[in-house]
Formats: structure tokens, C-alpha cells, sequence
């Protein structure tokens, strides 16, 4: 069975999130969108939706984190390339964003990462299943 996947993640200033993430490519669903929250489009199946920290706490009962100092969550986009993972990376943090942690190069498998503006953690990974080495 096939899921859609909806994220939501607390923001601090919609309008600066929404400034950071269109530089990085994405797409905003306005059905969706208002002066609390926006629906960023990752794919047909997959949508994070951005709250304002008083709309986000209308969804739960605990505090919320402060992402620029614990690690709630990290959320990886796939690449199609070495390049694009570097190029995104590079993107983000031109945007704003602030380094993470540094590239790792497994051979088959290459990745780098960012924080956006609040402190989220993304990763960004570029696959070749071909090439993984067999169990």
C-alpha cells in the first residue's frame, strides 16, 4: 500500500521560510496556505507543511523543540547526482541556511547536509543501488 507523507515542521517567520525554501526549487500548494501555514510541495506523494510556531502548538501538547539547539528530526531528499547534492547544499546555504554536518562519501552512496532557517535538519543523498555492495 502506497502513503502520502505529510510533515509539518514549526517555523519562526513564514515569509523568511517560504523566501528560503522557493530558492531552493520548491513549490507552495496555495489551497493550502495562509498567513500561519504553507504546504510545500516535495513530490505527488510527499508534502511538508511549514507552521508558525503558534499554529504548529495548536497539534500537539508538548513544548516545541528548539531545532537550533536539539535534533528533533532529520529529513533527507534524494539527489540525482553528486553535483546536485553539492549544488542544493550549496543553494542552501547561500539562502541562509547553515552548515551541518560534512559530506560523506560511501562509493555508492554520497550525502551532504544543512540547517534551513529554524534549525531543521536536512540531508541531501545521491544513490546508485547498482553499485552497493551485496550481503
Amino acid at each position: 500500500m502506497s502513503r502520502k507523507l505529510f510533515l509539518n515542521l514549526p517555523v519562526k517567520n513564514l515569509d523568511a521560510s517560504v523566501a528560503f525554501f522557493t530558492k531552493l526549487g520548491f513549490t507552495f500548494d496555495p489551497t493550502f496556505t495562509d498567513d500561519s501555514a504553507t504546504a510545500m510541495i516535495v513530490n505527488e506523494e510527499t508534502t511538508v507543511m511549514l507552521l508558525v510556531e503558534k499554529r504548529f502548538s495548536d497539534f500537539t501538547k508538548k513544548p516545541i523543540s528548539d531545532a537550533t539547539a536539539q535534533t528533533e528530526a532529520i529529513m533527507a531528499l534524494s539527489a540525482e547526482s553528486r553535483e546536485e547534492v553539492d549544488q542544493l547544499v550549496a543553494t542552501a546555504l547561500a539562502a541562509g541556511g547553515s552548515p551541518s554536518n560534512e559530506p560523506q562519501d560511501h562509493g555508492f552512496m554520497y550525502g551532504s547536509s544543512f540547517q534551513d532557517l529554524d534549525g531543521h535538519q536536512w540531508e541531501v543523498l545521491w544513490m546508485d543501488v547498482s553499485a552497493m555492495p551485496q550481503q
